[in-house]
């Protein structure tokens, strides 16, 4: 039995049985391994402890069924709760609000069974890398960022020198495909290496990309933030307008969706928030999303629209003594207003920061904007378009993470960045 397999069966032996006790003894037994092992497997498969997830499918189902009528102290006792009071506490730690009043804000409830990711072994992988004429001994490890988050479960470090990639066959393509193109114009990219049978990529159920590691690293965290972090941020602002440049070249010959930032914003993520704002008593006024639907609206038509990263977050921006040596990960490039990347790559640094470094975001956002202003010259209606851009990422992320269990804390931290950013408008506004 596969690693997928065995968590996909321990989640349908949890949700079949959730009104009777469920141990994680129980359920490593179940799977033929040792209590330690299955621990950690489950963690990384669904990114939740044994007790955590089973508490928060007894929350979600407990909850379905008072919202369908039943009365809430049968059906808590059912679902192994002692006392009301117990599930309420339980209840208000896991989603920011009583039974009541989430119910009052979203009317209804119906569980969302999670989806498992596929776990590669490091064995599987050595035997996916037989296909490449590469060392077989070299250690696979997988990749992490500077605050010791994994990035994915599907890119390893191979050696020192190759990444091996896997994900879904469309985004693959694209991103080799503009990996390529930016090599035509001279920028440092993650160029495939051949397949003993001299393909570009491994094709079979799952396709796979060998490519070699670029030079550099993303900037430290202590280097975001330290002394000099005007000076790093202008050249992060002055690589993505260079990127710009590149990609807007190569656009005609990459298939990328066309996406309307201020209808998805407006039509979903929006609303979401909106009711998040209540969930969470985040504390964000009615006035602000009136004021970003109808000024807003009126600056998107007027923004310059390309090809563009998407996800310039620090982890994908490399630098070579102290200077920017290339991008990576292109898997979500698409045509959107360009000012995207350049918000996007100042909330990515926000949203590592801690709370003194929240003081020092306002000077690290002026000196990506101002040095993108350098080389790619933004436009009156972009710089008038900042702070909604910034809040149209914020309300993006708060509403996609929050949809996933995952995701839980990302959520919680992106509700923060978004109450901190709208309380400093005004310093936002007039950077410029």
């Amino acid at each position: 039995m596969q690693y997928p397999d065995v968590i996909k069966a321990a989640l349908e032996y949890i949700e079949q049985n959730l009104k009777t006790d469920i141990s994680a003894e129980e359920l490593a037994q179940m799977a033929n391994y040792s209590t330690y092992h299955f621990y950690r497997l489950f963690s990384s498969v669904t990114g939740s402890s044994v007790s955590g997830y089973i508490l928060k499918r007894r929350l979600d189902h407990a909850l379905a069924e008072i919202a369908g009528g039943r009365k809430a102290i049968e059906v808590v006792l059912e679902y192994g709760f002692d006392t009301y009071a117990g599930f309420y506490k339980a209840f208000v730690k896991m989603y920011g609000c009583s039974p009541k009043k989430y119910l009052s804000i979203y009317k209804d409830h119906k569980p969302k069974k999670p989806e498992v990711v596929k776990v590669y072994t490091t064995r599987e992988l050595r035997k996916i890398l037989e296909n490449w004429d590469i060392d077989k001994n070299l250690p696979i490890c997988d990749i992490y960022l500077m605050d010791s988050a994994k990035v994915s479960g599907n890119v390893w470090m191979v050696g020192s020198d190759y990444v091996l990639k896997t994900g879904k066959r469309e985004a693959l393509m694209k991103n080799l495909k503009i990996s390529k193109e930016l090599h035509k114009q001279g920028f440092s990219s993650s160029l495939p290496i051949l397949t003993k049978t001299g393909q570009e990529y491994l094709d079979g159920e799952e396709v796979f990309i060998l490519t070699r590691g670029l030079k550099g690293g993303p900037l430290a965290r202590s280097v975001r933030f330290g002394n000099d972090r005007i000076k790093f941020a202008e050249k992060y602002g002055k690589s993505i307008a260079r990127l710009h440049k590149a990609l807007k070249a190569i656009q005609k010959d990459i298939p990328a969706d066309e996406v309307n930032l201020y209808k998805n914003v407006t039509e979903w993520a929006l609303p979401n928030v909106k009711q998040q704002n209540i969930q969470w008593d985040m504390g964000i006024d009615d006035s602000f999303f009136d004021d970003y639907i109808e000024n807003f609206g009126i600056l998107y038509d007027k923004l310059p629209k390309q090809l563009i990263h998407r996800d310039p977050n620090p982890s994908n921006i490399l630098f070579d003594n102290g200077e920017v040596s290339g991008f990576i990960d292109f898997d979500l490039s698409e045509i959107n207003i360009r000012l995207w990347d350049v918000c996007y790559c100042a909330t990515g640094i926000l949203s590592e920061g801690s709370d003194e470094a929240y003081q020092k975001w306002l000077e690290i956002l002026g000196g990506i904007l101002h040095g993108y202003d350098m080389e790619g010259k933004l436009t009156p209606e972009e710089k008038q378009a900042v702070f909604y851009v910034i809040c149209s990422i914020q309300m993006i992320c708060i509403a996609f993470f929050v949809s996933n269990d995952m995701y839980r804390e990302l959520a919680k931290i992106n509700r923060q960045m978004l109450k901190f950013i709208i309380d400093n408008k005004e310093k936002i506004v007039n950077i410029f």
